[in-house]
Protein backbone atom coordinates (compact mmCIF):
# COMPACT_ATOMS: atom_id res chain seq x y z
CA UNK A 1 0.00 0.00 0.00
CA UNK A 2 1.63 3.26 -0.73
CA UNK A 3 1.08 5.32 2.36
CA UNK A 4 -0.16 8.90 1.49
CA UNK A 5 -2.50 7.41 -1.82
CA UNK A 6 -4.27 4.35 -1.14
CA UNK A 7 -7.50 3.96 0.76
CA UNK A 8 -9.71 0.70 0.93
CA UNK A 9 -13.34 0.52 2.07
CA UNK A 10 -15.22 -2.40 2.44
CA UNK A 11 -19.10 -2.84 3.20
CA UNK A 12 -21.71 -5.40 5.15
CA UNK A 13 -22.72 -6.11 8.48
CA UNK A 14 -20.26 -9.24 8.78
CA UNK A 15 -17.49 -7.50 10.75
CA UNK A 16 -15.21 -10.33 11.24
CA UNK A 17 -15.42 -11.27 7.83
CA UNK A 18 -14.87 -7.44 6.40
CA UNK A 19 -12.19 -6.79 8.62
CA UNK A 20 -10.20 -9.80 7.71
CA UNK A 21 -10.86 -9.15 3.85
CA UNK A 22 -9.80 -5.61 3.90
CA UNK A 23 -6.63 -6.30 5.82
CA UNK A 24 -6.02 -9.25 3.42
CA UNK A 25 -6.36 -6.61 0.19
CA UNK A 26 -4.37 -3.97 2.12
CA UNK A 27 -1.70 -6.90 3.01
CA UNK A 28 -0.66 -5.36 6.30
CA UNK A 29 1.68 -8.31 7.12
CA UNK A 30 3.70 -6.94 4.72
CA UNK A 31 4.17 -4.01 7.13
CA UNK A 32 5.31 -5.49 10.12
CA UNK A 33 8.50 -6.56 10.96
CA UNK A 34 8.94 -9.81 12.25
CA UNK A 35 9.20 -9.79 16.25
CA UNK A 36 7.13 -6.70 16.61
CA UNK A 37 5.36 -5.08 19.07
CA UNK A 38 2.08 -4.83 17.83
CA UNK A 39 -0.36 -2.13 19.42
CA UNK A 40 -4.18 -1.99 18.85
CA UNK A 41 -5.73 1.25 20.15
CA UNK A 42 -9.58 1.08 19.91
CA UNK A 43 -11.51 4.05 20.82
CA UNK A 44 -13.32 3.37 23.84
CA UNK A 45 -14.15 6.89 25.07
CA UNK A 46 -17.07 5.80 27.57
CA UNK A 47 -18.32 2.53 28.89
CA UNK A 48 -20.41 2.24 26.20
CA UNK A 49 -21.29 -0.35 24.11
CA UNK A 50 -20.41 0.15 19.94
CA UNK A 51 -24.01 -0.32 19.42
CA UNK A 52 -24.50 3.49 20.83
CA UNK A 53 -22.23 4.77 18.11
CA UNK A 54 -19.20 6.05 20.75
CA UNK A 55 -16.72 3.13 20.52
CA UNK A 56 -14.97 0.76 18.60
CA UNK A 57 -16.43 -3.09 17.76
CA UNK A 58 -14.79 -5.83 19.55
CA UNK A 59 -15.33 -7.79 16.90
CA UNK A 60 -13.44 -6.29 14.68
CA UNK A 61 -10.70 -5.93 17.09
CA UNK A 62 -11.28 -10.17 17.66
CA UNK A 63 -10.64 -10.36 13.80
CA UNK A 64 -7.71 -8.17 13.72
CA UNK A 65 -6.13 -10.28 16.67
CA UNK A 66 -6.90 -13.31 14.58
CA UNK A 67 -5.76 -12.06 11.33
CA UNK A 68 -2.27 -11.00 12.70
CA UNK A 69 -2.08 -14.26 14.56
CA UNK A 70 -2.85 -16.56 11.48
CA UNK A 71 0.06 -14.49 9.78
CA UNK A 72 2.47 -15.34 12.61
CA UNK A 73 2.50 -11.91 14.50
CA UNK A 74 1.68 -12.92 18.37
CA UNK A 75 3.03 -10.02 20.23
CA UNK A 76 -0.09 -8.09 20.90
CA UNK A 77 -0.97 -5.31 23.16
CA UNK A 78 -4.64 -3.19 23.43
CA UNK A 79 -3.92 -0.36 25.11
CA UNK A 80 -6.46 2.83 25.85
CA UNK A 81 -7.06 5.59 27.66
CA UNK A 82 -10.96 6.60 27.90
CA UNK A 83 -11.84 10.26 28.49
CA UNK A 84 -11.34 12.00 31.97
CA UNK A 85 -14.75 11.39 33.20
CA UNK A 86 -15.01 7.35 32.64
CA UNK A 87 -12.45 4.70 33.41
CA UNK A 88 -10.49 2.15 31.31
CA UNK A 89 -11.26 -0.91 32.88
CA UNK A 90 -14.81 0.09 33.15
CA UNK A 91 -14.76 0.51 29.43
CA UNK A 92 -12.98 -2.74 28.71
CA UNK A 93 -15.35 -4.74 30.32
CA UNK A 94 -18.48 -3.01 29.27
CA UNK A 95 -17.34 -2.78 25.61
CA UNK A 96 -16.57 -6.75 25.28
CA UNK A 97 -12.47 -5.92 25.42
CA UNK A 98 -12.22 -8.02 28.79
CA UNK A 99 -13.74 -10.74 26.89
CA UNK A 100 -11.37 -10.21 23.83
CA UNK A 101 -8.23 -9.96 25.77
CA UNK A 102 -9.31 -13.41 27.27
CA UNK A 103 -10.39 -15.26 24.06
CA UNK A 104 -6.98 -14.69 22.63
CA UNK A 105 -4.34 -13.81 25.28
CA UNK A 106 -3.72 -10.00 24.31
CA UNK A 107 -2.98 -8.40 27.54
CA UNK A 108 -5.01 -4.68 28.26
CA UNK A 109 -2.67 -1.56 28.92
CA UNK A 110 -4.58 1.63 30.91
CA UNK A 111 -2.64 4.21 29.73
CA UNK A 112 -4.05 5.93 32.79
CA UNK A 113 -1.71 3.98 34.92
CA UNK A 114 1.43 4.52 32.61
CA UNK A 115 4.21 6.75 33.38
CA UNK A 116 5.06 9.84 30.97
CA UNK A 117 7.37 11.74 29.27
CA UNK A 118 7.40 14.96 28.02
CA UNK A 119 7.37 15.52 24.40
CA UNK A 120 7.73 19.00 22.58
CA UNK A 121 6.47 19.57 18.63
CA UNK A 122 5.67 23.01 16.83
CA UNK A 123 6.22 24.72 21.12
CA UNK A 124 3.60 22.58 22.61
CA UNK A 125 4.65 20.36 25.35
CA UNK A 126 2.52 17.57 25.96
CA UNK A 127 2.66 14.57 28.62
CA UNK A 128 2.45 11.12 26.21
CA UNK A 129 2.35 7.68 27.67
CA UNK A 130 5.43 5.61 27.96
CA UNK A 131 3.88 2.29 26.65
CA UNK A 132 3.19 4.30 23.16
CA UNK A 133 7.33 4.22 22.59
CA UNK A 134 7.65 1.12 23.36
CA UNK A 135 5.13 -0.14 20.64
CA UNK A 136 6.97 -1.24 17.37
CA UNK A 137 4.21 -1.47 15.19
CA UNK A 138 0.51 0.43 16.12
CA UNK A 139 -2.48 -0.13 14.56
CA UNK A 140 -5.28 2.68 15.43
CA UNK A 141 -8.76 1.85 15.34
CA UNK A 142 -11.28 4.74 15.53
CA UNK A 143 -14.85 5.51 14.93
CA UNK A 144 -15.86 7.32 12.17
CA UNK A 145 -18.37 9.82 14.18
CA UNK A 146 -19.10 13.31 14.89
CA UNK A 147 -17.84 15.75 17.27
CA UNK A 148 -19.23 18.11 19.22
CA UNK A 149 -16.29 20.42 19.12
CA UNK A 150 -14.02 19.27 16.22
CA UNK A 151 -16.80 18.42 14.14
CA UNK A 152 -15.53 14.65 13.00
CA UNK A 153 -13.30 12.21 15.35
CA UNK A 154 -10.75 9.66 13.35
CA UNK A 155 -7.38 8.23 13.67
CA UNK A 156 -5.62 11.46 14.55
CA UNK A 157 -8.31 12.80 17.78
CA UNK A 158 -8.35 8.96 18.60
CA UNK A 159 -4.31 9.51 19.44
CA UNK A 160 -5.52 11.01 22.51
CA UNK A 161 -6.27 8.38 24.49
CA UNK A 162 -2.26 8.04 24.61
CA UNK A 163 -1.80 11.02 27.03
CA UNK A 164 -2.34 12.12 30.16
CA UNK A 165 -5.69 12.66 31.92
CA UNK A 166 -3.56 16.06 32.90
CA UNK A 167 -2.82 16.87 28.90
CA UNK A 168 -6.28 15.89 27.56
CA UNK A 169 -6.97 18.64 29.58
CA UNK A 170 -4.60 20.97 28.25
CA UNK A 171 -5.44 19.63 24.79
CA UNK A 172 -8.87 21.04 25.46
CA UNK A 173 -7.84 24.47 26.93
CA UNK A 174 -5.55 24.64 23.21
CA UNK A 175 -8.62 24.50 21.55
CA UNK A 176 -7.88 20.51 20.69
CA UNK A 177 -6.82 21.24 16.40
CA UNK A 178 -3.08 22.33 17.11
CA UNK A 179 -2.12 19.92 19.87
CA UNK A 180 -3.71 16.82 18.14
CA UNK A 181 -1.80 17.36 14.84
CA UNK A 182 1.55 17.88 16.25
CA UNK A 183 1.28 14.93 18.79
CA UNK A 184 0.46 12.68 15.73
CA UNK A 185 4.10 14.40 14.60
CA UNK A 186 5.83 12.94 17.31
CA UNK A 187 4.32 9.60 17.12
CA UNK A 188 1.16 8.66 14.40
CA UNK A 189 -0.26 5.32 14.09
CA UNK A 190 1.67 2.80 11.08
CA UNK A 191 -1.92 1.60 9.88
CA UNK A 192 -5.57 2.63 10.39
CA UNK A 193 -8.65 0.47 10.34
CA UNK A 194 -11.60 2.65 11.00
CA UNK A 195 -14.62 1.28 12.14
CA UNK A 196 -17.73 2.82 10.42
CA UNK A 197 -20.18 0.12 11.21
CA UNK A 198 -22.07 2.64 13.34
CA UNK A 199 -20.85 5.90 14.28
CA UNK A 200 -22.69 9.07 15.85
CA UNK A 201 -24.14 11.86 14.01
CA UNK A 202 -22.29 14.57 15.74
CA UNK A 203 -21.27 13.59 19.43
CA UNK A 204 -18.38 11.60 20.55
CA UNK A 205 -20.16 10.01 23.31
CA UNK A 206 -22.66 8.19 21.71
CA UNK A 207 -26.46 8.34 21.35
CA UNK A 208 -27.57 9.03 17.75
CA UNK A 209 -26.02 6.17 15.88
CA UNK A 210 -25.84 5.95 11.89
CA UNK A 211 -25.73 2.80 10.59
CA UNK A 212 -23.21 2.94 7.85
CA UNK A 213 -21.87 -0.69 7.36
CA UNK A 214 -18.41 0.31 6.31
CA UNK A 215 -14.92 -0.38 7.24
CA UNK A 216 -12.29 1.95 6.40
CA UNK A 217 -8.37 1.34 6.01
CA UNK A 218 -5.12 3.00 5.21
CA UNK A 219 -1.80 4.22 6.36
CA UNK A 220 -2.15 7.78 6.14
CA UNK A 221 -3.95 8.86 9.23
CA UNK A 222 -4.35 12.29 7.91
CA UNK A 223 -5.71 10.61 4.33
CA UNK A 224 -7.96 8.24 5.92
CA UNK A 225 -9.36 11.27 8.46
CA UNK A 226 -9.62 13.47 5.10
CA UNK A 227 -12.01 10.44 3.93
CA UNK A 228 -13.59 10.08 7.42
CA UNK A 229 -14.79 13.68 7.51
CA UNK A 230 -16.05 13.22 3.57
CA UNK A 231 -18.00 10.10 4.44
CA UNK A 232 -19.65 12.81 7.06
CA UNK A 233 -20.34 15.36 4.42
CA UNK A 234 -17.00 17.70 5.58
CA UNK A 235 -14.34 18.76 3.54
CA UNK A 236 -10.46 18.31 5.05
CA UNK A 237 -10.07 21.91 5.66
CA UNK A 238 -13.86 22.10 7.69
CA UNK A 239 -11.63 19.99 10.23
CA UNK A 240 -8.91 22.10 11.12
CA UNK A 241 -6.79 19.37 12.94
CA UNK A 242 -6.71 17.78 9.53
CA UNK A 243 -5.08 20.60 7.36
CA UNK A 244 -2.79 21.27 10.74
CA UNK A 245 -1.68 17.78 10.20
CA UNK A 246 -0.75 17.84 6.78
CA UNK A 247 0.71 21.10 6.73
CA UNK A 248 3.23 19.99 9.49
CA UNK A 249 4.00 17.01 7.33
CA UNK A 250 2.18 14.11 9.42
CA UNK A 251 0.72 13.05 6.20
CA UNK A 252 -1.32 14.18 2.88
CA UNK A 253 -5.13 15.41 2.88
CA UNK A 254 -5.35 15.84 -0.61
CA UNK A 255 -8.73 13.33 -1.75
CA UNK A 256 -8.31 14.00 -5.16
CA UNK A 257 -4.13 12.39 -5.09
CA UNK A 258 -5.87 9.64 -3.37
CA UNK A 259 -6.67 5.87 -4.47
CA UNK A 260 -9.98 4.84 -2.87
CA UNK A 261 -10.45 1.08 -3.53
CA UNK A 262 -13.91 0.14 -2.43
CA UNK A 263 -13.69 -3.94 -2.50
CA UNK A 264 -17.46 -4.12 -2.65
CA UNK A 265 -20.88 -2.60 -2.78
CA UNK A 266 -23.59 -2.40 0.20
CA UNK A 267 -26.29 -4.49 -0.50
CA UNK A 268 -27.84 -4.35 3.47
CA UNK A 269 -30.99 -2.60 3.84
CA UNK A 270 -31.22 -0.30 6.63
CA UNK A 271 -32.58 -0.71 9.47
CA UNK A 272 -35.84 1.15 10.81
CA UNK A 273 -34.35 4.05 12.72
CA UNK A 274 -35.28 5.19 15.85
CA UNK A 275 -33.15 7.79 17.80
CA UNK A 276 -33.92 11.43 18.31
CA UNK A 277 -31.71 13.73 16.15
CA UNK A 278 -31.63 10.50 13.22
CA UNK A 279 -35.26 10.22 13.43
CA UNK A 280 -35.86 13.86 12.61
CA UNK A 281 -33.62 13.94 9.82
CA UNK A 282 -35.28 10.47 8.49
CA UNK A 283 -38.51 12.50 8.44
CA UNK A 284 -36.79 14.48 5.27
CA UNK A 285 -37.05 10.98 3.05
CA UNK A 286 -38.91 8.34 1.94
CA UNK A 287 -37.10 5.23 1.68
CA UNK A 288 -37.63 2.06 0.21
CA UNK A 289 -35.33 -1.12 0.65
CA UNK A 290 -32.71 1.30 0.75
CA UNK A 291 -28.83 0.10 1.27
CA UNK A 292 -27.40 0.80 4.68
CA UNK A 293 -24.55 2.87 3.04
CA UNK A 294 -26.30 4.98 0.75
CA UNK A 295 -28.83 5.83 3.20
CA UNK A 296 -26.22 6.72 5.89
CA UNK A 297 -24.44 8.96 3.25
CA UNK A 298 -28.18 11.14 2.82
CA UNK A 299 -28.42 10.98 6.80
CA UNK A 300 -24.86 12.73 7.27
CA UNK A 301 -25.88 14.94 3.98
CA UNK A 302 -29.28 15.99 5.39
CA UNK A 303 -27.26 16.88 9.28
CA UNK A 304 -24.77 19.21 7.51
CA UNK A 305 -27.72 21.08 5.46
CA UNK A 306 -29.32 21.13 8.78
CA UNK A 307 -26.53 22.79 10.55
CA UNK A 308 -26.81 25.29 7.43
CA UNK A 309 -30.17 26.27 8.08
CA UNK A 310 -31.43 24.87 4.76
CA UNK A 311 -33.13 21.59 5.88
CA UNK A 312 -36.16 23.20 6.34
CA UNK A 313 -36.38 24.38 2.39
CA UNK A 314 -35.95 21.47 1.01
CA UNK A 315 -39.05 20.84 -1.81
CA UNK A 316 -40.88 17.92 -1.03
CA UNK A 317 -38.83 14.63 0.56
CA UNK A 318 -36.09 12.90 -0.80
CA UNK A 319 -36.93 9.18 -1.97
CA UNK A 320 -33.93 6.31 -1.99
CA UNK A 321 -33.57 2.94 -2.20
CA UNK A 322 -34.31 -0.23 -4.40
CA UNK A 323 -38.35 -0.17 -3.86
CA UNK A 324 -37.70 3.13 -6.25
CA UNK A 325 -36.04 1.27 -9.49
CA UNK A 326 -38.28 1.92 -12.49
CA UNK A 327 -40.36 3.94 -10.97
CA UNK A 328 -41.05 7.18 -12.79
CA UNK A 329 -40.93 9.95 -10.51
CA UNK A 330 -41.42 14.05 -10.96
CA UNK A 331 -39.44 14.27 -7.27
CA UNK A 332 -35.96 14.26 -5.93
CA UNK A 333 -34.53 10.72 -5.85
CA UNK A 334 -30.81 10.15 -4.43
CA UNK A 335 -28.66 7.03 -5.69
CA UNK A 336 -28.86 4.92 -9.02
CA UNK A 337 -31.81 3.60 -7.88
CA UNK A 338 -34.14 6.50 -8.78
CA UNK A 339 -33.01 6.56 -12.16
CA UNK A 340 -36.13 7.19 -13.73
CA UNK A 341 -36.60 10.22 -11.56
CA UNK A 342 -36.96 13.58 -12.98
CA UNK A 343 -34.51 14.63 -10.83
CA UNK A 344 -31.80 12.06 -9.31
CA UNK A 345 -28.10 12.19 -8.03
CA UNK A 346 -26.90 8.84 -9.30
CA UNK A 347 -23.92 6.91 -7.75
CA UNK A 348 -23.83 3.68 -5.28
CA UNK A 349 -23.63 5.28 -3.06
CA UNK A 350 -23.31 8.91 -3.51
CA UNK A 351 -21.17 10.64 -1.71
CA UNK A 352 -21.95 12.93 0.70
CA UNK A 353 -20.40 16.14 -0.51
CA UNK A 354 -22.01 15.29 -3.62
CA UNK A 355 -25.67 14.64 -2.17
CA UNK A 356 -25.29 18.32 0.07
CA UNK A 357 -24.49 20.39 -3.54
CA UNK A 358 -27.08 18.44 -5.29
CA UNK A 359 -29.61 19.49 -2.46
CA UNK A 360 -28.62 22.65 -2.08
CA UNK A 361 -29.53 23.02 -5.84
CA UNK A 362 -33.39 22.14 -4.65
CA UNK A 363 -33.26 24.67 -2.21
CA UNK A 364 -32.65 27.71 -4.55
Amino acid sequence: MEKEKTIYVIYGNDPAEMTKKILSESRIENLIKPGSLIGLKPNLVVSKPSSSGATTSPLIAGAVIEYLKDKGFDNLLILEGSWVGDSTKRAFRTCGYEDISKKYNVPLFDTKDDSFTVKTSGGIKMEICDRLFDVDFLINMPVIKGHCQTLVTGALKNMKGCITDREKRHFHSLGLHDPIAHLNKIRCADFVIADGLCGDLDFEEGGNPVQMNRIVCGTDSVLTDAYIASIMGYRPEDVEYITVAAEIGVGSCSLDDADIIELNKDRTIASAVSTGKVSRLAKHTVQKNACSACYANLIHALARLDEEGKLSKLKGKISIGQGFRWVESDGTGIGSCTSSFENYLPGCPPAPLDIIDFLKDQTD
